[in-house]
């Protein structure tokens, strides 16, 4: 699992292996993308939704690290 700041102020938890967009659901789908460096968050890497176009299939996406836990007995 590894922990990165999102564009909106908050971190999140993320695998520690890329996929092919077709096995990660839509909502767990991230990518780390490089700020600018005239950005005015302190960091250099962030992760960043896949939203809108949707990647080809065999697009490497970062799943989210809820995706990949087993859950627990009487969890959703």
């Amino acid at each position: 699992m590894r922990i990165y700041p999102t564009t909106y102020d908050r971190w999140v938890s993320l695998a520690t292996v890329e996929m092919p967009a077709k096995d990660v659901p839509e909502p767990f789908r991230w990518r780390l993308m490089r700020l600018p460096d005239l950005s005015r968050t302190p960091t250099d890497i962030v992760a960043v939704r896949v939203r809108g176009i949707d990647p080809l299939p065999g697009e490497p996406v970062v799943p989210a690290h809820r995706m990949m836990c087993v859950p627990e007995w009487g969890e959703p």
